[in-house]
């Protein structure tokens, strides 16, 4: 058969062939069990060369791994959280690895202090291309009639209202610009729930029902709208989470369809790819990051 190919389609066959060969191989690398860490300098010619990137919540856990992920290829970060040493410690360090980032403190819950983010953030880099709304809390488990008050209005403002005020002012930035990019955090709690976690469950809902919403108004100003639902993940927030309830990492990876606990590594991973020229496409849609366990 090899003989009726003309030796120009043999040789883009050939290439064809090599390139599958590397790709089986890189994923045959990839240990779904074990994902690798981010690690490295930032490359000024990386994949997000040239782009601003505002995360919210980047602090610690997944923003924080997501904002020098991004730098690391080369994007400049803007980002906030409300612990002002963090901030600078993360700051700092993106700077030591060669990155460019500028921290803003704000609180989420205030719609002053989140415009004034999204207004610092392009008076330090010219504009937006990209933002991940990531800035949200967890609750204090307890069945609906056990629940105070206060902590549902926070996890509402905080999660729902927070994400709302951050794509306010987001959505004008970039329609002036004539394009962009959100990722908006949600949760597996978006989908399912648990008896203890009403709360939670709705302000997640809330955020993927927006971002949706959000996306079909403004696809035809080229931006995408998405959101990320991640189940368990190494946080802080996680472990606090895990200790109220007496609960070990050990005792609740068995119980997954993916028998781990996640890294913040990945999450940020599938972040980027949703921020990136290869999901041109993709827009409205929540990014099933669970392992396995809305399947």
């Amino acid at each position: 058969m090899n003989e009726l190919i003309n030796p120009a389609r043999r040789a883009v066959v050939s290439a064809l062939s090599l390139g599958a060969t590397a790709s089986i191989a890189g994923a045959a690398a990839a240990n779904t069990l074990n994902p690798a860490a981010l690690t490295g300098r930032a490359n000024p010619a990386g994949r997000f060369a040239g782009k601003v990137v505002l995360v919210t919540g980047a602090t610690s856990g997944i923003g924080r791994t997501a904002a020098e992920a991004f730098a690391r290829e080369g994007a400049r970060v803007a980002f906030c959280g409300r612990r002002q040493a963090l901030g600078r410690e993360v700051e700092a360090g993106i700077a030591a690895m060669g990155g460019k980032a500028r921290y803003i403190p704000a609180d989420v819950r205030k719609p002053d202090e989140v415009n004034a983010l999204v207004d610092g953030a392009v008076a330090a880099f010219g504009s937006i291309d990209i933002a991940f709304n990531n800035a949200g809390i967890f609750m204090t488990p307890a069945e609906i009639q056990d629940m105070a008050i206060d902590n549902f209005l926070d996890i509402m403002l905080t999660n729902a209202a927070g994400t709302f005020y951050a794509m306010k002012y987001e959505v004008p930035v970039m329609r002036a610009r004539g394009r962009g990019v959100i990722v908006n955090m949600a949760s597996v709690a978006g989908h399912k729930a648990w008896p203890n976690t009403a709360a939670y469950n709705a302000s997640k809902h809330a955020v993927i029902g927006m971002t949706k919403a959000v996306a079909v108004a403004n696809a035809k100003h080229n931006i995408r709208v998405n959101s990320i639902s991640p189940l368990a993940v190494d946080t802080p927030q996680l472990r606090e989470s895990f200790a109220f309830q007496n609960v070990t990492y050990e005792q609740a990876a068995p119980t997954f369809v993916t028998p781990r606990i996640m890294t913040t590594a990945e999450i940020a991973r599938a972040v980027m790819f949703l921020a990136s020229d290869e999901a041109t496409s993709v827009t409205g849609m929540d990014l099933d990051v669970t392992g396995g366990q809305l399947a």
